[in-house]
């Protein structure tokens, strides 16, 4: 078998030579990892999966490191480094070079072999994930853990749907059934389901064994046609179940070795066509047995008890088995190699029938003359005439050979002689093989029900305090001590009481701590064998044994014995200590299995000559020694010694100590234990142990009563102690109760004042707070008012500017109208010379024919001046007519005199009005566009009561003309001076228009340049009218003319008189406006109502 160590290389070979696996074990190459330095190491290996398509394999060890094994070409490399321990591989994906690993932290991660890149990560479980299943076309995974199961969809890595159970059920395991697309899932309830992969929908449900048949399964196989699963649990039988038939097919009984079936695999045929026929079981004790599920036959098995299989992994084409070991290594086994006895060719059928005196006379010639050597006298053929006889041979054996191959002939074919001839030859037996021939030499029974029995009555009373005694660092191995400890008491009531038992028995327990059963054994072995005697003096030391050794040392090395004795170092000092510990103190591992391997190999009595030999091969540092204290400590530590001659010596002191002396008279042979049932220990002095029992009982109960009486009065001590601690905490407590209220009021003082004196600080903090509030508020109101003053102060600003720009208008339009004005003081003039020109010719042709008439009007005057007075009774309006033919020349030369300076008086009244006019235009130039309205409808007003006036006029008109035409038509006499009467009237009443209208025009501020001065006439002479200056009018005309004047003068008055109050009381009421801007607004209420 080959070794090899991946160590810290990526990539290399498995193996350095061609493999030839024998077919003892099969194994073709054993792969460890293990790391070199400071602190040496092994990695163990953890889970195998095998590819499908290839003889490849990706293997997992408890770091994270993923390797792939290629078995076909002979090498290896490192894909991946996880970090994390793998508790589950999958190969067989869609992509050949992708894998899945599930890892400790509950996670599914999915490398690429090729490029070492992580393709995707899965998570979801709460749990670790114990298995992975691959469907057939490698698109499907399911993830099993204890508590849920997954289906991934390996195409996009995201999970399809999730089954959940209770936790009381849990789940084994759920995996894809070969060449189908059915999903069988096993629970802890030995329930089996198998569901459509598709619609998931439950296809059927296998039948749950009856009670006495359920075996709680754990493990669980399939055939590559998916017809057969086969399952076991904790027993040794095997349910093999046809899925096709849906019921229990076959009931499998392993050996009576197998307890608990831990995995189940097939192994593949190539000729089978899917039908595995053989099933790999893989037991409780590390060895996997394969069997054939129809005939029931062993056929090969792997693995072995020293160091058995965790977990195996079989090729897909059925050459390879990949097997992670105990110790956590890998070994390759070769399934050819295993078979090679099961696949010899059958005997031939055709036999030769050969002569018989032939094959005699060749006999003779040939062999004839040779002799087997056996045991015992032979008595040798005669020579001579033997030529064509027959030779007899008679073998005489000695009564006790049969006995002595008996002795010889071990279980699992070895052979004690040979082991003996081997161990003398080499010194110790192979590592390998060391435990499997310890267990021959030993003829173990493992008797598993009986040492289930002692266990399963739990730890016993002695050892329940060991590991204050024997403080061992690894808890494990403290446990399984305690274990076989208390089964070694359990068995016999003397080992409960003996004190040097843990010593004695912990080589052993450590050596074998994988299983419990092996170490129990060996010990108990031991003891009935090599520690024969050892309780005859129970509880001193075996004195009769102690005085055998000192009997060898005395016969062989007298000088050293004394030397021993001169200093008081008696056989307890110096043999005891060897015998209690077996040697285990003062030799190290390897020396302890060494010297062992012939202590098993020997009779009984070879312990106690090892013990005399180790004292005479160390004479020489021992008769150095002269202090007691150095020579104990000699016996209880190891020294420099040469086990070696050690042994050597050994054997020498067995074949040269005399009978009387030798060891061999007091010890019996070997004894193996019974099987089935071990033997009863009674060689021990009993009532010693009963009394020790009865003592000890005695003293346990009497410690129970000291300890009640203790606990009592501890109780009452601890009663009144509390008692008085209670009083004393009672009065501690009031007296603390009283420092406390008086603290407290204290507090409360103190809290008051500083409650005062916050409040005062708050109160003077809110004075400050509404003072500052109050400035901010005056601050913001002066703002404020500043703000306003800013806007008045701009709005009054605007509000000059506006009026300065109104003014310097006006004052403009006022420079244009004097201009104007001048212009038609100029034309008036011009008018004035014409109608004084036109008067004068008037007034020289009115002299002409007045002259002509002045002597009939004499006579008349007196007529008419009565008829004149009645007239003016009438009408009181003097007739013109008349009183210009009775006045005459002087008359109208008094008229146009009148006239002139009335005309005069007009126009410098006309001219006062309208400088008043532009002076009120230029004061309500501001307020115009707020009292526009009010003088619209005074305006209004005037002219209603002026339209009135004038209907008045126009009535008296009327009449006049009535009364002038009665008169003319009465009196046909005077029809001129009637004329120029009604004429006078009408100029009289054009006069009165015109100065209406000029009025009006002047109000409403809207003059024309075609208006024109009515006392000045305009520039187009009107049809009829006649000018003032070219009318000559008599008094009565005159009186009637005066007295309209007078009327409009003062109408014109008041009108006036009432627009000046208008405008002063608008102005100061635009003055309050302008002050604040209150009085503003109040100012255009009143303005507007």
């Amino acid at each position: 078998m080959q070794s090899s160590d991946v160590g810290a290389r990526e990539r290399g070979k498995i193996w350095q030579r061609k493999p030839s696996p024998a077919a003892a074990d099969g194994v073709i190459v054993n792969i460890t990892h293990s790391v070199v330095g400071y602190h040496s190491k092994t990695i163990r290996f953890l889970h195998v999966a095998f590819d499908a398509a290839e003889e490849t394999f990706l293997a997992g060890d408890h770091q994270g490191t993923i390797y792939l094994f290629d078995l076909s070409r002979n090498s290896f490399k490192l894909v991946q480094r996880t970090g994390q321990a793998c508790t589950a591989l999958a190969f067989n994906l869609r992509r050949a070079t992708e894998y899945l690993v599930a890892l400790a932290d509950y996670s599914v991660k999915c490398f690429d072999t090729e490029t070492k890149e992580l393709v995707s990560w899965m998570r979801g479980h709460e749990s670790t994930v114990s298995s992975i299943s691959v469907h057939g076309s490698g698109r499907y995974a399911i993830t099993t853990s204890s508590d849920a199961a997954q289906l991934w969809d390996l195409d996009t890595f995201q999970r399809k749907r999730k089954l959940n159970v209770h936790l009381s059920v849990g789940i084994q395991k759920v995996y894809f059934l070969p060449l189908s697309n059915t999903i069988i899932s096993c629970f802890k309830d030995d329930s089996i389901f198998a569901w459509e992969s598709d619609t998931l929908h439950c296809k059927y449900q296998l039948p749950v064994p009856e009670d006495e048949s359920r075996i709680t399964y754990r493990a669980f196989a399939v055939t590559r046609d998916g017809r057969a699963l086969i399952a076991g649990g904790k027993s040794n039988f095997l349910h093999l179940w046809c899925l096709n038939a849906r019921q229990l097919q076959r009931i499998i009984q392993m050996p009576p070795k197998v307890r608990t079936v831990r995995h189940l695999e097939f192994l593949p045929d190539s000729f089978d066509g899917g039908s595995s026929q053989v099933i790999g079981v893989l037991s409780q004790d590390g060895i996997m047995r394969f069997i054939n599920i129809h005939t029931c036959k062993l056929l090969f098995d792997i693995g072995s008890l020293d160091n058995g299989i965790n977990t195996v992994a079989i090729s897909p084409n059925g050459h390879y088995i990949a097997a992670v070991l105990e110790d956590g290594s890998l070994s390759i086994y070769s399934v050819k190699a295993l078979s090679q006895d099961l696949n010899k060719p059958p005997p031939p059928l055709v036999k030769v029938v050969t002569d018989n005196e032939k094959s005699k006379d060749s006999k003779n010639g040939v062999s004839g003359l040779k002799m087997r050597v056996m045991s015992g006298r032979v008595a040798r053929p005669l020579r001579g005439k033997s030529t064509g006889k027959k030779i007899g041979t008679r073998v005489l054996k000695s009564p006790g050979s049969n006995m002595e191959d008996k002795e010889n002939v071990l279980p699992a074919g070895l052979n004690k002689k040979r082991l003996q001839a081997l161990l003398k030859e080499f010194g110790e037996y192979p590592e390998k093989y060391r435990m499997f021939i310890w267990r021959s030499l030993l003829q173990l029974p493992e008797n598993h029900a009986a040492f289930s029995s002692l266990t399963d009555k739990g730890t016993h009373a002695g050892y329940l305090g060991i590991h204050e005694k024997y403080p061992i660092k690894s808890r494990k191995l403290l446990r399984i001590l305690q274990r076989v400890l208390s089964a070694m008491a359990h068995w016999s009531v003397i080992f409960s009481e003996v004190s040097y038992l843990p010593l004695l028995a912990f080589p052993f327990v450590k050596l074998f701590q994988n299983n419990q059963l092996i170490g129990f054994e060996v010990v108990a072995t031991v003891i009935i064998n090599w520690c024969q005697n050892w309780f005859e003096y129970f509880p001193n030391p075996p004195i009769n044994i102690l005085s055998v050794v000192e009997n060898i040392l005395a016969h062989h090395d007298k000088e050293l014995l004394q030397h021993l004795v001169k200093y008081n170092i008696t056989s307890q000092l110096y043999a005891w200590p060897l015998m209690e510990t077996l040697f285990s103190e003062v030799l190290t591992r390897e020396e302890w299995l060494k010297l062992f391997d012939n202590v098993f190999s020997n009779h009984p009595s070879f312990l106690l000559v090892a013990i005399a030999a180790y004292l005479i091969c160390s004479r020489t540092p021992l008769l150095q020694s002269n202090i007691k204290e150095d020579l104990e400590h000699f016996f209880h530590h190891r020294n420099n010694l040469d086990l070696s001659a050690v042994i050597k010596e050994a054997y020498h002191l067995m074949d040269t100590t005399p009978e009387d002396i030798h060891p061999k008279r007091m010890l019996d042979d070997f004894v193996p234990l019974t099987k089935g049932q071990y033997p009863i220990f009674n060689k021990y002095p009993k009532f010693v142990a009963d009394y020790q029992t009865k003592e000890r009982e005695r003293i346990w109960h009497e410690e129970l009563e000291y300890l009640k009486e203790r606990q009592l009065t501890h109780g009452l001590h601890a009663e009144s102690v509390k008692r008085q601690a209670e009083n004393a905490a009672w009065y501690r407590q009031q007296q603390l109760l009283q420092e406390a209220e008086e603290q407290r009021r204290k507090i409360l003082l103190e809290e008051e004042q500083k409650l005062v004196e916050q409040r005062v600080r708050l109160a003077a903090t809110k004075r400050e707070l509404k003072v500052k509030e109050l400035q901010v508020l005056d601050a913001a109101h002066r703002r404020f008012l500043k703000h306003q003053q800013e806007q008045q102060k701009s709005e009054l600003r605007r509000l000059d500017d506006e009026i300065d720009r109104k003014v310097v208008l006006r004052s403009r339009e006022t420079a244009a109208l004097i201009q104007d004005i001048d212009v038609r003081n100029m034309e008036l003039e011009m008018q004035k010379k014409i109608f004084e020109q036109q008067l004068a010719k008037e007034q020289a042709a009115v002299t002409r024919g007045v002259k002509g008439h002045l002597d009939i009007n004499w006579i008349k005057a007196d007529v008419e001046e009565q008829k004149f007075k009645r007239l003016l009774e009438m009408d009181q309006v003097p007739d013109v007519e008349d009183y210009e033919n009775t006045e005459g020349d002087p008359a109208k030369n008094d008229q146009l005199s009148a006239n002139v300076s009335w005309q005069t008086q007009m126009l410098n009244k006309q001219r006062m009005y309208n400088l008043d006019q532009e002076k009120c235009q230029a004061e309500l130039a501001q307020l115009a566009s707020e009292n526009r309205e009010r003088e619209i409808r005074l305006l209004q007003a005037m002219e209603e009561v002026e339209g009135k006036r004038w209907n008045e006029v126009v009535e008296r008109h009327v009449e006049l003309k009535a009364s002038q035409r009665e008169k003319a038509a009465a009196d046909t006499l005077r029809p001129l001076l009637l004329d120029e009467r009604s004429r006078a009237l009408e100029r009289g009443d054009d006069l009165y228009k015109n100065v209406f209208e000029s009025l009006r025009d002047a109000s409403t501020k809207c003059p024309t340049k075609q208006r024109r001065d009515p006392l000045h006439g305009s520039g187009e002479q009107i049809p009829g009218s006649l000018c003032l200056n070219n009318v000559s009018l008599d008094s009565s005309v005159q009186l009637s003319l005066d007295r309209g004047r007078s009327d409009l003068e003062s109408k014109e008055r008041e009108l006036l008189t009432g627009v000046r109050e208008l405008r002063q009381k608008l102005t100061t009421r635009a003055r309050q406006r302008y002050s604040t801007n209150s009085s503003l607004t109040d100012g255009v209420t009143s303005i507007h109502y």
